[in-house]
């Protein structure tokens, strides 16, 4: 089989200056109402065997900037039976696509936090996977409150892998693409296509992401599927820091496409399953799943302890107390 991927590069129109949730959720309807447009024009473009459609990080509200965690919450953070995905799922479904954005996102489990949530909305407008951010500097992640979070979701929930007729399809988010471990866990449950939603430096040089975007496709032989934004615009941040540079990255670490500046849909290309499924199954030297040790890391792995777990059961996640933790951590490292 083989079909079009889209990362699809959007400005992200934030909601800080807004006090409400009235005001902030009006905008995300105001911009999934401009993307469902972009969608239909550019599948219109492109063909009808566009059929994964990825968005930037946090594309409906960019991050937070000078808000607490309780204020990002009740303001930006999606309900998971909410009326903003339910808006995306009938967006999904009209366009019968598969669908693949971030957002931040409340959860009963933890009503005094937010995870920053990748998730894959399939052509019947249903969610098929949700993954939370598992390495931040500033947001709460499932790690920070580790034994509650595996006792309410199970381990296995922090790599989602869902099995579709496109292929199993992951998401890996923002810097998680930095930690070769996440793509690995996604691959050894199966991933074909890593979905990488990002808001990052636009630069002609080679950044660390996009280094890392390469790496992930070759270490795991795996279609790395980044959407980059095309400005973040609203905040005080200025504009253009994180513009530009979508792609699609082959199982071998070949670019395929890419966007340069400004909302485009220049970052498309085909995703060939037959071929890939046919690279995974040949002995050879490129193999590298079929060559790889795990056990001679386990032991490493289960005796070092590095960032803490839990950090956050009896703690408010505040950003001092993040810098603190580090801060902890680096001491432990380096004296």
């Amino acid at each position: 089989m083989s079909y079009k991927a889209l990362a699809l590069q959007l400005t992200c129109q934030t909601v800080n200056v807004y006090q409400t949730r009235d005001e902030a959720e009006s905008l995300m309807l105001q911009s999934i109402e401009r993307i469902e447009r972009q969608i239909a024009a550019s599948v219109g473009l492109l063909g009808r065997d566009t059929l994964l459609v990825t968005v930037p990080e946090f594309f409906l509200t960019g991050p937070p900037v000078d808000e607490t965690v309780h204020q990002w919450r009740e303001k930006a953070a999606l309900e998971i039976d909410g009326r903003i995905y339910e808006a995306l799922g009938a967006m999904v479904q009209r366009q019968q696509i598969y669908f693949s954005g971030n957002a931040y996102e409340q959860d009963p489990f933890f009503p005094e936090l937010y995870f920053q949530t990748s998730f894959i909305i399939g052509p019947n407008g249903d969610i098929l996977l949700r993954y939370r951010r598992l390495n931040a500097m500033y947001t709460p992640t499932p790690h920070d409150v580790w034994e509650l979070y595996v006792d309410a979701y199970g381990y296995d929930s922090l790599f989602p892998v869902a099995k579709t007729n496109i292929g199993s399809l992951a998401c890996i988010a923002s810097e998680d693409i930095l930690f070769p471990e996440v793509a690995r866990c996604l691959s050894m449950r199966g991933a074909e296509i890593l979905i990488h939603s990002t808001s990052e430096i636009g630069s002609p040089q080679a950044t660390p992401k996009n280094i890392a975007k390469q790496a992930r496709a070759i270490e795991n032989m795996t279609y790395v599927v980044s959407a980059n934004s095309a400005g973040v615009v609203g905040s005080s941040i200025p504009s253009g820091t994180t513009d530009g540079g979508s792609k699609i990255i082959d199982p071998k670490g070949i670019i395929l496409a890419e966007a340069a500046y400004g909302e485009s849909i220049v970052a498309t290309a085909d995703i060939d399953l037959a071929a890939l499924r046919e690279f995974r199954q040949r002995p050879a030297v490129g193999n590298q799943l079929a060559r790889q040790r795990v056990e001679l890391y386990a032991e490493s792995y289960a005796n070092h302890s590095i960032y803490p777990p839990d950090t956050l059961l009896n703690q408010p996640a505040e950003r001092p107390h993040f810098t603190r933790t580090q801060q902890e951590v680096i001491k432990k490292l380096y004296s």
